[in-house]
Formats: C-alpha cells, sequence, structure tokens
C-alpha cells in the first residue's frame, strides 16, 4: 500500500507478508547509475519484523559511507539496513534545490525492501552523516508517519517541506565543527525543532566532522527504546 507524502513523491510503507531472504550484504539492482545496498543481520527471521534503518551518505560519498554509520553495530541491535546512492556527489535537494531523482530512488528502495523483508513499522527510521542528515531530516519530518525515527548526524539545514507526524528525533554534532559549524546548523535545528514540539534527543561532544562510535552505540539504543 502506497501513501502519497508532502515532497511529490510516494513512499511505501510495510508489507503484511514478507518473504525471507538470506543475511548478509548484497546489491539492491534498482537500475540506478550507482548501485544501492541492503544489508540483512543473521539473526534475521521473517516471522520476526526488524526495525529498519534508511542511512544516507555523505557529500561525496557512496551507498557504502552510508551503511558504515551503523553496520559495525547491525548485527549486536540486529538491525535491517539499507542504503542507496545519490545520483550526484550529494542530494537532490542540496545539488540542485530541487527534489528529484534521488527522491524517487528512496521511494523505490523502500518499495524493494517492504516487499520483500519483515519490517517493525514502530521502528522504522531514516539517517544520515553530514549532507545526509539533511536529508534524512528533511525526508524524515516530511513523513514522519511513515519514519518513526530520525538520525541526524552532523546536519546542515532542514529542508523545505511541510511537516507531517511526529517522529522522535536523534541530533549529534561535534563542537568544533569546520564543515559545518555547530551554531548555524545543529543548534538552530535543535532549537527549531524544540519549539515544534519533537521528541528530540540531542547530542554535542567534542571533536570536528565526525561520528564517535559512543554517539553511534547511543543512537542505536535510542532507537532501540533503551535511551
Amino acid at each position: 500500500m502506497n501513501e502519497r507524502g508532502h515532497l511529490g513523491t510516494t513512499f511505501s510503507h510495510p508489507a503484511a507478508d514478507s518473504p525471507h531472504h538470506v543475511p548478509g550484504l548484497r546489491k539492491l539492482g534498482l537500475g540506478s547509475r550507482r548501485d544501492s545496498y541492503i544489508y540483512v543481520p543473521p539473526r534475521y527471521r521473517p516471522e520476526q519484523p526488524l526495525p529498519l534503518v534508511l542511512l544516507l551518505h555523505g557529500a561525496g560519498g557512496h551507498a557504502h559511507d552510508g551503511l558504515r554509520i551503523l553496520l559495525h553495530l547491525a548485527d549486536q541491535a540486529n538491525l535491517l539496513l539499507v542504503a542507496p546512492a545519490s545520483h550526484a556527489g550529494t542530494w537532490d535537494i542540496i545539488a540542485g534545490r530541487a527534489y528529484g531523482a534521488d527522491l524517487t530512488l528512496v521511494d523505490r528502495t523502500l518499495d524493494y525492501v517492504f516487499s520483500r523483508y519483515a519490517v517493525d513499522p514502530a521502528h522504522l527510521a531514516i539517517g544520515g552523516f553530514s549532507d545526509g542528515a539533511s536529508y534524512a531530516l528533511t525526508l524524515g519530518l516530511a513523513n514522519g508517519e511513515l519514519f518513526t525515527h530520525v538520525l541526524a548526524f552532523s546536519p546542515g539545514f532542514v529542508g523545505p517541506i511541510e511537516a507531517r507526524g511526529v517522529p522522535a528525533v536523534f541530533v549529534s554534532h561535534g563542537d568544533v565543527d569546520t564543515v559545518l559549524p555547530i551554531d548555524p546548523c545543529s543548534r538552530a535545528i535543535v532549537r527549531q525543532l524544540r519549539a515544534a514540539g519533537y521528541p528530540l534527543t540531542y547530542r554535542e561532544f567534542q571533536g570536528g566532522h565526525v561520528i564517535p562510535p559512543e554517539v553511534a552505540l547511543e543512537a542505536v539504543d535510542w532507537l532501540g527504546g533503551k535511551g
């Protein structure tokens, strides 16, 4: 079943019955210019829906870079991870200030996963790093009736949207980030989100434009309801 979001695309919802696939890392084969990937943890069973995290890489990155955000924690936390790759060097609203092919790819990626895997609709997250975090916030807040959680590691901004739903949001940022400085980026975003009433967890850390291991672990615990 599809439901039209506010960004001009149809975001797919989890299927009631999804077939079992062998665990591991594989290409999605969606026909896009650059490969997208899914990672299925060893404990995946079709009768036990798992949390899904759609991960978006930073500028100049690739789908593998999106996966690396949480890949080292996926087995322990029993997470399904899926990572599309932007058509250009970064995501469409950042590269061209308009939604386009990347938005379509995100929808196709979700449709692929929902039709093949058992996904827990109560733990359906979108996340990313840097430009990917900005895009994750944008899509997540605009489609908050689908995405229950948004993870934004060092975001720069939230794109033009009509907000929908009230997803829980996790934001982290380094206090000496020279790529996306913390004051006009995450601190400003956090003020806006708090004023709008979003459930918010915010972590500043000593460091630059990175995701410290302890921050990634906290985000995964938060996603699982442990935080």
